[in-house]
């Protein structure tokens, strides 16, 4: 079997803790240093074009990873940034009161971004015990009371998908307008932009990508997209930014229309490297060889595991509940440097491409 564990920065243990930040390529630095440190250091004349370039690269790597344009995707420092410019920027806004559905097991800063987007919103949320892969759940909450449909495709406390797709079509036939978080399954789920059709999708890369912070980034449809008026703009929102004509402001054509005022770039040039990787490896791959690594678990520890075991239910993600004894089994893969964290339903753990049999063993060894 192929192995990738060499081309990572794997400090001594097991690291198994993926869902919350990626590890280290060890051919960043180089990279980086090429891409963002030369042209700044040894050029007798400013570095911006070629830091442009490693953004177009950034937005490529997307594209080809989520089957979509590289012009629809634009750079942001966030998820919450992202989310909060699309909100503010659709013609409903500002005009009536926009209701906004999403459940309570979403990522907080989801709620706390559209909460405070707007200034007319209710948000109605699906309670946290419901069952988010049940389409059947989406369609009771899903009506022509409802404006906007936030999903998100991988829950980070329970390690379960939402039924993306299905949602996006049912929101449609109600009228609804749908936001997609993929922030959680980002180059560990095979994931079409192009065949779910949402309005918005918002993701970062310092997770399964491996890109570390600073990284996000938002999608918006091609054919929403014209429509959209970003408030929070800047020269770089400017079809030509380096126009410099301060009595005229024609917003860019493609998603850089929400980027904004000079930009942050050596995230991105550090993350373009990384996706490429991923692209280059295939998230087919990335995902054959997570879910080999979740069956040895899921059939070591059929009752600890709590976790969907249905590759289609399923993300990266298992979660162990180890009941009374989940304050011992912490502690004890604590002292065998086990990385892995705690939620609201157990042990979170993530093996990726660079993990391998032998770091499930040693969990299990540990557990049992």
């Amino acid at each position: 079997m192929t192995t990738f564990k060499d081309d990572f920065h794997l400090a001594p243990g097991h690291y198994l803790l993926s869902h919350s930040v990626g590890r280290m390529l060890k051919s960043a630095e180089a990279d980086f240093q090429q891409k963002f440190i030369m042209p700044w250091q040894q050029q007798n004349q400013e570095p911006w074009q070629q830091w442009l370039d490693g953004i177009e690269r950034f937005t490529s790597a997307l594209a080809e990873l989520l089957s979509s344009e590289a012009r629809l995707f634009c750079p942001q420092t966030n998820l919450s940034s992202g989310l909060t410019k699309w909100a503010m920027s659709l013609p409903e806004s500002g005009i009536r009161k926009v209701r906004v559905l999403m459940s309570e097991q979403d990522f907080p800063s989801m709620g706390f971004a559209l909460q405070n987007a707007l200034d007319n919103v209710e948000i109605v949320y699906i309670p946290e015990s419901f069952d988010m892969y049940d389409l059947a759940v989406w369609q009771q909450y899903i009506d022509e009371q409802i404006d906007w449909v936030f999903v998100s495709h991988v829950y980070s406390n329970s390690g379960q998908q939402a039924p993306v797709a299905e949602i996006i079509q049912y929101a449609k036939q109600q009228g609804c307008r749908t936001i997609i978080d993929i922030a959680q399954s980002l180059c560990v789920l095979p994931i079409n932009l192009n065949k779910w059709d949402a309005d918005c999708v918002v993701g970062s890369c310092v997770k399964w990508s491996c890109a570390g912070p600073g990284a996000g980034f938002m999608w918006v449809n091609k054919s929403i997209l014209p429509y959209c008026e970003p408030k929070d703009v800047g020269w770089f929102s400017h079809q030509n930014p380096f126009e410099f004509n301060i009595h005229h402001f024609e917003p860019n054509e493609s998603a850089l229309r929400f980027w904004g005022g000079t930009p942050s770039v050596a995230p991105y040039i550090y993350a373009g490297h990384s996706l490429n990787y991923f692209v280059n490896v295939g998230i087919n791959t990335v995902r054959e060889h997570n879910v080999t690594l979740l069956a040895k678990l899921q059939k070591a520890l059929p009752e600890f595991y709590y976790s969907p075991t249905d590759q289609s239910m399923c993300s990266g993600t298992a979660i162990l509940d180890f009941g009374p004894y989940h304050e011992q089994v912490r502690s004890r893969l604590k002292q065998a440097n086990i990385a892995v964290d705690n939620r609201r339903y157990g042990i979170r753990v993530s093996p990726h491409i660079y993990n391998d049999q032998a770091d499930i063993e040693a969990l299990l060894h540990v557990v049992n």
